[in-house]
């Protein structure tokens, strides 16, 4: 049974998360600040990890379970587990100064691969907002449609000519034509006759139709032997375990039919979750009717009951609690409060002795602290977790899951649907809640009519009380809000406005890419060239785990983005070639977010002015934060920060340097919008003007050896299909032959050799690794020098400083320290 095994895989995940929060995030005992860095990143890398592999499995269930309850506190815990993966990220940050953390040391004593804990994306980021996206594409391609049908009926120049011209036309085209149909058969005739000429010199005389059957028969049983020898060699070969089966047909593999069930899945998803919105309304229509009246004479029962008791302890009737104060709820809650206070006043008597000393003694401790208190500060002075925004709501789901589904027999509910006891649990709560509001409004009126008759009695006559007027006045009287910003565009609907930044060329249609066609491997050194002084490159596996972090998980999920780490600007730099619009457009398609671009040659025409540019950005942000998610796309960001813009660029670079900054200001957590600027010379501008507008910066590097080989492999095969490559194509010489060479240049390498026609040769004629040598050979690597300017200019930027201070500055301070010591030892 499937549910048993993803329930088994969840049981698993919720018991590394009970681990982790006793170990570290709830401990019995405040952890101690630890001084030493290494240990600081072994522990918070070890918990990043941990945490990693509980979100993979919990991604899974989530995608394949089918029970709506369970799927609902899945997903809850889901988004606590990512939340708390980009905090982890964020410490790991904080102790290295890097934006990269290599870990490849404590994978192996794990006992871990990095496929292990490589960030999964989680499927529901794109099914859960289906309808919404679908629905947009489709207003942005008829959009795009009617922009391409007004091109086209714009009226074309008529071209205006003679009868004579016309007629001297015609015949120019008539006789073109007659001289090709004659140079045809011209030319079969000229092949025929040195067939014939050929077939003379040789010799062959004329066969009979035996002789040419038996000819036939020749060739045709030696080509069929030929290709039962090789068939034969394939299945041995097979056999042996030294190649892979080749199969016919895609329906049977095992990979195809695990698609079809997980399809299957998801159409049982929407169908149970149906079922179980239905039973929600049915549920809780059905208590209303059955238990909605005992349940509202009790409480006006224990409410009169309240009034009595209150009349015989006071003398008088009480005042009853507003809703504001919670009603007859708060009654309730006084009521328990002083019960408990009234079992803990014998408790406390006899403690009173012992609470007396624990004072004095406090008090001498207090006097002895004063002299220590240095001391004690250079002790405490060290790495403590950051306070986390995720830890209670992964504590609050795991009580839940103890609470309700540890031990739940579910040997009836074989089918996965819903469970209607815990449905009723839910719903009495919300009925009670709703009968309570009813019960309070009807029980002040009897309270004021009870009033009304005692003072009657006594003659007071109908003075009410008028104390209670001036709350009125109170609920006006709020808080002075922050300046808003100033809506530009009151009258216009967000379509209008997304309509028109189409026509305008600032919303595009971004190419379907994900991230997994952005192929790159994992680098085992990063650890050992670090022990050697050495510090390492990022792998392109290292770049697409930051990207993922950064951009992709807080963007998805809006729970998780509204208390992650705020990250609301960003900048991908590298040498040209290296996929930084690649990993751009992998952002937009993994959240199905809208991409606005504000790059400076597409601007430079639209909107003029100043007044032009405020209404610019006041659409696209706006657009940007009704619609969620959206990546504003800003290409060439450095020219903004240019020293001095080249005359011969007319683009106006520089003309929202002063804008963005401010608009970036206005982005807040519950904002899923992120700007993203791409840079291939990040040295030609400001360093502290482009420091401060992008906030995170993504260095992306020449691709190694072990990704040079995966993308030559991964790029044969998606041009030329899955039997591409044989054992004649020798893969690591050419990973080897184009070092230095990016992803686009191996790209373009493979669509020059792998055209259509050679595609098609590729049965009868093999590739070979030297074929691509000619196109790699017209191409300008990325030589060594370009990368190290890239890692300078990184050197002195703020981050690049502080990182280089730590490194230098760490040896210095352990011997001051040491120093320290020994003087105060001499003394």
């Amino acid at each position: 049974m499937s549910h048993w095994l993803y329930n088994h895989q969840w049981h698993s995940a919720q018991q590394g998360i009970g681990d982790l929060l006793l170990e570290h995030e709830l401990p019995q005992q405040p952890p101690k600040p630890e001084k030493d860095k290494v240990v600081a990143f072994n522990k918070v890398a070890t918990m990043y990890i941990r945490y990693t592999l509980v979100f993979r499995k919990l991604e899974e269930c989530y995608d394949q379970m089918v029970h709506p309850q369970k799927r609902r506190l899945i997903r809850h815990m889901l988004d606590g587990t990512i939340g708390r993966i980009l905090e982890m990220k964020q410490e790991l940050f904080s102790l290295e100064l890097l934006e990269y953390s290599y870990f490849d040391d404590l994978l192996t004593d794990m006992k871990l691969t990095p496929a292990d804990v490589e960030l999964p994306i989680p499927r529901y980021f794109l099914s859960e907002n289906a309808k919404v996206l679908k629905e947009r594409e489709k207003l942005l391609g008829s959009i795009l449609a009617q922009m391409e049908a007004q091109n086209d009926t714009k009226p074309e120049e008529e071209v205006t000519m003679t009868t004579e011209e016309a007629i001297q036309l015609i015949q120019v085209h008539e006789r073109a034509r007659q001289g090709q149909l004659r140079a045809r058969f011209m030319k079969d005739i000229k092949l025929q006759a040195e067939r014939d000429k050929q077939s003379e010199l040789r010799g062959h005389p004329k066969l009979d139709k035996t002789m040419a059957a038996t000819i036939i028969q020749k060739m045709w049983r030696g080509f069929s032997q030929r290709r039962a020898v090789e068939a034969m060699r394939a299945e041995e070969l097979v056999f042996l375990g030294m190649a892979l089966p080749v199969v016919k047909s895609q329906r049977h593999t095992a990979a195809y039919l695990a698609r079809k069930t997980e399809e299957k899945r998801h159409g049982t998803q929407e169908q149970y979750e149906k079922e179980y919105i239905e039973a929600l309304d049915t549920v809780k229509q059905r208590l209303e009717e059955t238990e909605g009246p005992d349940v509202k004479e009790q409480m006006q029962d224990q409410i009169r009951q309240w009034f009595i008791e209150t009349r015989d302890a006071t003398g008088k009737f009480p005042d009853y609690p507003d809703e504001e104060e919670g009603g007859s709820e708060a009654i309730f809650k006084k009521r328990e409060e002083l019960k408990a206070d009234d079992n803990e006043e014998g408790k406390g008597k006899k403690g009173k002795g012992k609470k007396g000393k624990d004072k004095k003694e406090k008090g001498k401790k207090g006097k002895k602290g004063k002299k220590g208190k240095k001391g004690d500060e250079e002790e405490e002075s060290g790495f403590v977790l950051a306070p986390s925004n995720f830890v209670p709501t992964l504590n609050d789901s795991s009580l839940n899951y103890a609470s309700t589904w540890q031990d739940r027999d579910e040997s009836v509910n074989l089918l996965q649907k819903h469970d209607v006891e815990l449905i009723k649990d839910a719903k009495r709560v919300e009925i009670e809640a709703e009968i309570r509001k009813q019960v309070d409004e009807l029980m002040r009126e009897e309270l004021k009519n009870l009033k009304l008759a005692i003072e009657k009695d006594k003659g007071k006559g109908k003075k009410g009380k008028k104390g209670k007027k001036g709350k009125k006045g109170k609920k006006g009287k709020k808080g002075k809000k922050g300046k808003k910003e100033k809506d530009l565009t009151p009258d216009r609907s967000i379509e209008d406005l997304y309509t028109e930044l189409v026509r305008e060329g600032i919303i595009v249609k971004c190419p379907k890419t994900r991230l997994s066609e952005y192929v790159g491997e994992y680098s085992f050194l990063a650890t050992t060239l670090r022990r050697s002084g050495i510090e390492p490159m990022p792998s392109v596996y290292d770049v697409k785990r930051l990207v993922t972090e950064h951009c992709i998980l807080p963007m998805g999920s809006q729970a998780v983005h509204e208390k992650a780490p705020h990250i609301p600007s960003l900048m991908i730099t590298g040498p040209r070639g290296v996929g930084k619009k690649m990993l751009l457009q992998a952002v937009c398609t993994e959240v199905g977010a809208n991409l606005f671009d504000l790059t400076p040659a597409n601007i430079a025409d639209r909107y003029p002015g100043k007044a032009g540019l405020n209404m610019l950005l006041h659409m696209v942000f706006k657009v940007g934060k009704a619609w969620a998610p959206s990546v504003v796309f800003i290409g060439d960001c450095e020219k903004t920060w240019m020293k001095k813009v080249p005359k011969t660029d007319k683009s106006d670079p520089k003309r929202v340097k002063k804008a963005l900054p401010k608009i970036l200001k206005t982005l807040k957590p519950e904002h899923r919008v992120q700007i993203i600027g791409v840079s291939s010379a990040p040295f030609d501008a400001e360093v502290k003007g482009l420091c401060v507008m992008y906030q995170r910066i993504v260095m992306v590097p020449r691709p190694d050896y072990a990704s040079r080989y995966v993308m030559w492999r991964a790029m044969i095969e998606w041009v030329g299909g899955a039997g591409s490559i044989s054992g004649a194509l020798d893969l690591s010489s050419l990973a080897k032959i184009s070092d230095g060479y990016s992803a686009g240049h191996i790209d373009k390498a493979v669509t020059s050799v792998l055209s259509e026609r050679r595609v098609q040769q590729l049965r009868r004629k093999p590739l070979t690794a030297s074929e691509f040598l000619a196109p790699l050979s017209k191409m300008d690597p990325i030589y060594a020098e370009i990368e190290d300017g890239f890692k300078n200019w990184f050197g002195k930027t703020p981050l690049g400083k502080k990182r280089s201070k730590a490194v230098q500055g760490g040896d210095a301070d352990a011997g001051a320290k040491k120093a320290k010591k020994g003087k105060k030892g001499k003394k």
